[in-house]
């Protein structure tokens, strides 16, 4: 850690579902990239989890929910509890490199407009996440919504998961991954931090739209890293957790529409009601071909 870095002025919020092991090597990673104030805020986990945290790590502050309040939910009941100057909101399953942290003070600390910055995320492999985006316009979303399943190759998914951005490279964005981000307290609750109403997925794409539009930047900062297990907790409940995505991506578009635009919001519907569908039959496909004995 450099000089410059006071761990005093941040702390961490881990939003836990069911992640066993996982929650207790993010922790750790988080613990060696310099976080003394650690608060693990648990969805109803039945996996004992809890347990195996506060044996191997008696200084985190557990908080129980006693069931699932989503995502959002969560992290909003830890970052107030936190009372640091910047709070890193994170999910259970990665692993946070030495550094991340004190690259991610050092953004917010030396420019007092940026509300949010991200770091690089990546999957187990190596590869590079796309966890800085820009906000996908109507057209783009409906692209996406209609071909990104059949042909992930199509301009509009290339679109609308920003593949022109050049993720080697630090600068503004319009929105960064929930999964990792540091966050500026005060901005934060400025706007109430992340919408409840959203159970998962979206609820990042619409704190940053809400950020920047109450006069807030967005940061990326790629020298940064984390490495990022994807979808732990969603595996074990994916038709809901794929409800949970179609529900949220129309509410951000029915709220984010202004204009002629919400014209296109039942055409919208429809298309990720017919994505929806498509996705659960793919993954019942998925589910049969893992059946010992199925074709």
């Amino acid at each position: 850690m450099s000089g410059s870095f006071n761990p005093e002025r941040v702390g961490a919020v881990v939003v836990n579902y069911n992640a066993g092991q996982l929650l207790l090597g993010c922790v750790e990673s988080l613990r060696r990239a310099g976080i003394s104030e650690i608060i693990v805020v648990d969805n109803g986990s039945d996996d004992g989890s809890l347990v195996a945290l506060a044996a191997s790590d008696p200084d985190v502050v557990l908080v129980p929910t006693g069931r699932n309040l989503g995502y959002g939910a969560a992290a909003n009941r830890g970052v107030a509890m936190l009372g640091t100057e910047f709070a890193v909101v994170a999910n259970p399953d990665l692993i946070v490199d030495q550094a991340c942290v004190e690259r991610l003070v050092a953004v917010l600390a030396a420019d007092g407009e940026i509300a949010i910055v991200g770091p690089t995320i990546r999957e187990p492999d190596g590869a590079r996440y796309p966890s800085a985006r820009t906000i996908p316009s109507l057209v783009d979303a409906a692209g996406h919504a209609l071909f990104g399943l059949l042909a992930p190759a199509n301009r509009w998914s290339a679109r609308y998961r920003g593949d022109e951005i050049d993720r080697t490279v630090a600068g503004d964005a319009q929105w960064v991954s929930g999964a990792f981000m540091l966050v500026r307290a005060v901005a934060f609750e400025s706007v109430g931090g992340f919408d409840e109403a959203y159970f998962m997925y979206v609820e990042d794409l619409d704190l940053c739209w809400r950020l920047g539009r109450a006069g807030w930047r967005v940061r990326y900062e790629p020298s940064a890293e984390v490495t990022h297990v994807q979808g732990h907790s969603s595996r074990r409940h994916p038709y809901r957790m794929l409800l949970a995505h179609h529900r949220s991506t129309f509410r951000f578009a029915n709220r984010s529409s202004v204009g002629a635009r919400r014209a296109l919001l039942p055409l919208t519907a429809a298309l990720l009601s017919f994505r929806f569908l498509l996705a659960v039959g793919r993954a019942l496909e998925q589910h049969a071909r893992a059946i010992p004995g199925s074709r």
